[in-house]
């Protein structure tokens, strides 16, 4: 599948000139390539491109003095084919290379270790691709999708709680609960067509019998449509925009189509 990807971003940056680190470009990967690309920053200061978390995309440091505006257009070819998680075995923890222990552990906005518990009472005999999937689909049945109903704070625990979010709450949750059965995740900051509001979409991705498979519990985009941008713990490594500083929201659109 082909997508093309237009983003616009405009925001106003309040006080003093702000550094800002951006990550709106799709990232080139064996099952994503890119077509073409374009990114356009308006500002004074060179822009200076960093490697994304894992080597995977890149990030950009912005100088941002009174405002900051970007465009990125691009062509992305997915060649990713459909995998029937459900069927893949389960890898023991003390067989993972050093290199996933951090994705088995909780970080700041996915609290693994709190819903051990959960997954041991309600999930109990599964592992590997079967717990994966039955993980995915309790997600995606038990949380109802709510724009404004969570924030840049909440939580795997909040939205645990509450049962209701949006992309990233539902990325949030089946990470913290993949970890809490002995499954290696990350989130995932990407782009889809068919999202709903249109926007940057997040995504789990679940290590399984050797290699990193995407699954998005909102069940908006199936893997074989999403192009990823970057991965990390949660949302901490994958915002698209972390601005050292203040910035007032003007607009921004994000247009993904299948071409």
């Amino acid at each position: 599948m082909r997508l093309s990807i237009d983003v616009a971003l405009d925001y106003a940056i309040l006080g003093p000139p702000s550094d800002v680190l951006l990550q709106i470009e799709a990232a080139a990967m064996l099952d994503q390539r890119i077509v073409s690309e374009s990114l356009t920053v308006w500002s004074d200061t060179p822009v200076v491109a960093a490697r994304g978390e894992e080597g995977i995309g890149q990030r950009c440091w912005i100088r941002a003095d009174g405002w900051l505006k970007a465009h990125y257009r691009a062509e992305v070819e997915v060649t990713r084919a459909p995998v029937d998680l459900a069927s893949l075995p389960a890898t023991p923890a003390r067989a993972l290379d050093g290199a996933l222990i951090p994705y088995l552990l909780p970080s700041r906005y996915c609290q693994s270790d709190r819903l051990e518990g959960f997954v041991r009472r309600r999930f109990g005999g599964m592992g590997g691709g079967a717990l994966a999937t039955a993980l995915a689909d309790w997600v995606a049945e038990s949380l109802d999708y709510r724009a404004n109903t969570s924030s840049g704070e909440t939580t795997a625990i909040d939205t645990f709680a509450s049962r209701s979010g949006v992309c990233r709450d539902y990325a949030h949750l089946l990470v913290a609960l993949a970890r809490a059965g002995e499954i290696p995740a990350r989130c995932v900051a990407a782009y889809a067509p068919g999202v709903d509001p249109p926007d940057f979409h997040a995504v789990a991705e679940l290590w399984l019998d050797g290699a990193w498979r995407l699954v998005d519990a909102t069940r908006m985009a199936p893997a074989e449509t999403i192009a990823r941008v970057c991965v990390g713990r949660d949302a901490t490594d994958i915002a698209f925009m972390t601005v050292f500083g203040i910035a007032q929201f003007v607009n921004q659109t994000v247009r993904v189509t299948a071409a």
